[in-house]
């Protein structure tokens, strides 16, 4: 990418803020934003100067023709349950980048993931028994995720829609996105389709 030193960076979904505490170390002006208040105080301890965080809704635009770069990175997109709100995703950041602006998608490649899913695991960790199930329905793939602890039961699923190269190129498209590269993996090898365990997407503002 060779962001020019200053570059102005959003990071959607940023969690607890590894990736753009990162960013802000290089000198660059970040601002992570996530849905998560548990998330967002976290963050807040480590706000400077050039790293700020807020919560907010990635659908929704924070602010137009702001930023340089827009991330989203380790598989931050695809939990809302209806195609049009991962499509307000996309277009929210390219509203949000100046013109000729990039957005970076890290995503999982759901064919590698779909062709190795293992339907039943059951792990201990710290001396809980956790049965987890995986399926793919509807168009996403499935994560329940069941455990007792406290003698309580607890259940959780995890919904991820199941988006293809051609699902991205839809939204870039819709949001004015241009798809300049494609990666398979961290090292930035050729996507294939069959072997590549991420999609890795640099898309720029038209």
């Amino acid at each position: 990418l060779k962001p020019a030193p200053g570059s102005v960076m959003l990071d959607q979904a940023c969690g607890r803020g590894r990736h753009a505490r990162f960013l802000a170390s290089l000198g660059f002006d970040v601002t992570g934003i996530d849905l998560s208040e548990n998330n967002i105080a976290y963050c807040k301890q480590f706000e400077t100067a050039n790293l700020h965080f807020a919560i907010h809704d990635m659908r929704r635009i924070i602010s137009a023709n702001t930023f340089d770069y827009v991330f989203n990175l380790f598989t931050s997109i695809g939990y809302f349950r209806h195609d049009h709100d991962q499509q307000l995703t996309v277009s929210s950041a390219a509203t949000a980048l100046r013109k000729a602006g990039f957005y970076i998608i890290d995503f999982m490649n759901v064919h590698w993931v779909i062709s190795r899913l293992i339907p039943e695991v059951h792990k201990t960790i710290d001396g809980i028994d956790f049965h987890i199930s995986r399926r793919v329905e509807n168009g996403f793939i499935i994560k329940d995720i069941k455990f007792n602890t406290d003698n309580k039961d607890h259940h959780y699923t995890e919904y991820v829609e199941a988006m293809t190269l051609k699902d991205f190129d839809r939204y870039f498209r819709h949001a004015g996105l241009k798809r300049l590269h494609t990666f398979g993996n961290y090292a930035l090898q050729p996507f294939d389709v069959n072997l590549s365990e991420r999609l890795i997407l640099i898309a720029q503002k038209i």
